[in-house]
Parts: structure tokens; C-alpha cells; sequence
């Protein structure tokens, strides 16, 4: 009986040492495999038809090895460029984001409204267009490849975009290059033509 009571002992207390790793374990494999950015996106207050079909997609290091983390959601609106920009601009700001003013944004020219913004550690893209529509098939023409987006194919809403980078590897955060002389056929380091004293230096003979 006493050897059957140590054995039962024993199992208890090696099922309660699993129990309590695997609990810990479970939820930090659960926070390493769940960006909390996407988390923050999520809470935005925007309404319903702002926010109809999104398609996540994640790249890099979380903890910056090699390459920062860039996160970037895609999102359908039902409404216009317009009015889907006013409710994601009023929504970051409810939520402690402040529009960020800096050159290269874009880095490239773009259609529709293109903002930034920052908070914390983070800075933020938010890119509001019109759908990539698809005309409707000639008579005798093959018909046209269909989008996965309905908005897209019905012509209406617009698409929304946002990518969030850390601020450490946002190039935008660093100071800027200086504009290549090339570009503007000035040179930043002119040579002096005349002495800056004011009088002319003889030549050795």
C-alpha cells in the first residue's frame, strides 16, 4: 500500500509539473507566432463598411535580427476615397497616433491620399485609393482576368493600405542625405576664386 501511495505521488506531481509548463509555454509560443500590432489595427474604431475584407502579411524580425518586423494589412471600404480616408485618419488619431510630417512620403508618387504617422516606436503608412477596376469583356476579346476583390470588380469603394515599420528601421527617421549636386548643377563646396582676406597671394618665384 505504501509503495502504491509513492507511485500515485509520484504521477501527481509529474502531471502537475506538465501542467504548469505547459500552460506558460502554450501562451508564449501563442505570442511569438501573434504580432500585438495587428492587435492595435484591430481596435481601430472605424465602421464596418471601412473595413470589409483585410489580408494580413508579415516580414522580418521582431526583435530587428537581420531586418525589422513590417507588418502590412490590406483593406476593402464599401465608401470613397474620401470619406474612407476621414474615418482611418480621425480613428488613428482617437487612438494616440499623430500625423508625421517628413519628406518621402510617399517615397513615391501615388494616387489617392497617402499619409504617415508615428507613436512610440512605431511609424505608420496609410494609403487610401480608388479600387483597380476591370473593364468589362469586348465581343471576341478573351475576358479579363477577375480580381479577388468584389469592390474591385463592382468599380466602387476604395482600398485601403497601412504598413507599420519600427522607427529605428524607417530610413524616414534618420537625417536626410544632402540633395546630389548632380541634381541641381549646384556644388555645395564651391572653391574660392579670391582670398578670403581680401588680398591677393603672391606666387612663389
Amino acid at each position: 500500500m505504501r509503495e502504491r501511495r509513492r507511485l500515485r505521488m509520484g504521477l501527481l506531481a509529474l502531471a502537475s509539473l506538465v501542467l504548469l509548463g505547459a500552460i506558460p509555454l502554450y501562451f508564449g509560443l501563442r505570442a511569438l507566432s501573434h504580432d500585438p500590432v495587428f492587435d492595435t489595427l484591430d481596435q481601430l474604431d472605424v465602421p464596418g463598411w471601412a473595413a470589409t475584407e483585410s489580408v494580413d502579411n508579415v516580414s522580418g524580425s521582431r526583435w530587428c535580427l537581420a531586418e525589422c518586423r513590417l507588418r502590412e494589412r490590406t483593406v476593402e471600404s464599401e465608401r470613397p476615397v474620401k470619406e474612407t480616408t476621414q474615418v482611418y485618419e480621425r480613428a488613428l488619431a482617437g487612438d494616440g497616433w499623430r500625423p508625421w510630417k517628413v519628406s518621402r512620403c510617399p517615397e513615391q508618387q501615388a494616387k489617392g491620399v497617402y499619409t504617415c504617422w508615428r507613436r512610440d516606436e512605431l511609424t505608420l503608412d496609410l494609403w487610401v485609393r480608388e479600387p483597380t477596376c476591370v473593364p468589362p469583356p469586348v465581343d471576341g476579346a478573351p475576358a479579363p482576368t477577375p480580381q479577388a476583390s468584389p469592390a474591385a470588380r463592382e468599380c466602387t469603394g476604395s482600398l485601403v493600405s497601412v504598413k507599420v515599420r519600427n522607427a529605428i528601421d524607417d530610413e524616414r527617421t534618420r537625417p536626410q542625405p544632402s540633395i546630389d549636386p548632380s541634381l541641381t548643377g549646384e556644388d555645395p563646396f564651391p572653391t574660392l576664386s579670391e582670398d578670403p582676406l581680401g588680398e591677393s597671394t603672391p606666387s612663389p618665384s
